[in-house]
Formats: C-alpha cells, structure tokens, sequence
C-alpha cells in the first residue's frame, strides 16, 4: 500500500513539474528549430549569393579575354554594388586591373587600391598592395610606390616586396640602396619563390657593382709598355 502512495505522489510531482516547467520546455525546442531554420537559411543565401558572384566573375573574366573591356568595368560595378565582401569582386578588380595597366593606368591603380583597402583577404590585398606599387613606379610616382612597400606585416611577401623596392630605386638611380634591397630580398622570408637567377642578375648589372670593382689595397694594373719601333724595310730611308 505504501508502495502505491509512493508510486501516485511520484506522479503528481511530475505532473506538478510539468505544469510549472512544461512550457520552458515547449518554447525551448521551438526556438531551437528556428535557429535551426535561420541557419539553413541563411548557409543557403550564401551558396547563392558565391553562385551569382561567381557567374558575374566568369562573365567579367571572358569580357577581359576578349578585350570588352567596357562589358568588363561594367561587371565589376555590378559586383562592387551587389557583393561588396565577395571575393570573387575583389579578384575580379585584379583581373581588370591587369587588363586596364597599358591603356588607363590611372583606372587600373584605382580597382588596385580598392581591392588592397577592402579585401578580406590578407594575401589578395598584399598581391594588390605590390601591383600597385609597380603601377606607381611606372607612372614614376616613386614616393608613393616606395610608401606602400612598407606593410606592418610583410610575411612571406618580403622577398617579392624587396625585389619591387629594388627595381623602383633603380629607376630612381638609387644604385646602393637598390642593391641593399635585393641582397635583402634573397634572404627574407618567400625568397624561395623568386627567381634568384634573375635577382643576381639584376645585382650584377648595377652601376658600382662591387664584383667589377678591384679589391680594396690592390695594387694598380702595370701600364702596357710601349711597342718596339718597327724594323725598316731593306731600300727604305736614307
């Protein structure tokens, strides 16, 4: 009997629990399901928000490959507008800034810049970062060029960054310094990635080099002694 009392009390104090508590309980799994949805939701927003970038990108792409360029600057105003944080509209700024470097490199510096100040990714905007700093240097805006080779975090963009240095101070006949920037380039991290043939090249050939140059101390080279007077000929003279 005392089992059975014990039994009907355990029920009514779950019954009790429920009353109190059910709805707690209730409106927990519902949020959960809405979060759920949202989520759903939102992962398939993004799917079709890269889909229709991309396709916009394929489009800019082919309009490049087949010199439009107008049709091209006009893609990447619709991707600016529409997918202002995709990366596909920040590649897309590479692609036409390449295209644009011979016939308005104003513009090309301009989609450059945009792409290193707004892209999310940090290796895009330091690829961004050195183009623009070539563009600079061939419109000879050296200052500003040089200005830009100075990120707070080269990484392992410090070879390819002190290449670039190197070819600006040698358009600005900056021979020493130019050479202290490549012999830097080959020993800073991303090295490996230069062609270090051509970096020792282009040390080599600097004005000054110091491997052309004789040894400090060395004695100077003897001068050629003069020729011996040409022996006459029999019936010449007198």
């Amino acid at each position: 009997m005392d089992d059975l009392l014990s039994e009907k009390e355990q029920v009514e104090q779950l019954r009790r629990w429920w009353r109190e508590n059910g709805w707690f309980l209730i409106g927990g799994a519902a949020l959960g399901g809405l979060v759920l949805l949202g989520w759903n939701q939102y992962q398939a927003y993004q799917t079709r928000t890269a889909e229709k970038a991309a396709a916009l990108y394929l489009s800019l792409d082919k309009a490049v490959t087949d010199s439009k360029l107008d049709e091209a600057t006009a893609l990447l105003k619709q991707l600016r507008d529409d997918y202002p944080s995709s990366a596909y509209t920040q590649q897309a700024s590479l692609v036409v800034a390449r295209a644009e470097l011979i016939t308005d490199p104003q513009r090309a510096a301009d989609d450059l810049r945009y792409t290193m100040e707004h892209s999310k990714d940090a290796e895009l905007a330091m690829i961004a970062r050195i183009r623009l700093a070539r563009v600079l240097a061939y419109r000879e805006q050296y200052a500003d060029a040089l200005a830009l080779l100075t990120p707070d975090n080269a990484g392992k963009f410090a070879g390819r960054i002190n290449e670039v240095k190197g070819d600006i101070l040698v358009a600005q006949g900056k021979f020493d310094e130019a050479r202290a920037a490549y012999l830097a380039a080959m020993v800073a991290s991303g090295a490996e990635v230069l062609d270090r043939s051509f970096l020792q090249m282009k040390i080599a050939d600097l004005p000054g080099n110091p491997a052309a140059a004789p040894p400090a101390g060395a004695a100077p080279a003897p001068e050629p002694a003069p020729a011996a007077p040409a022996k006459a000929e029999p019936g010449e003279g007198a």
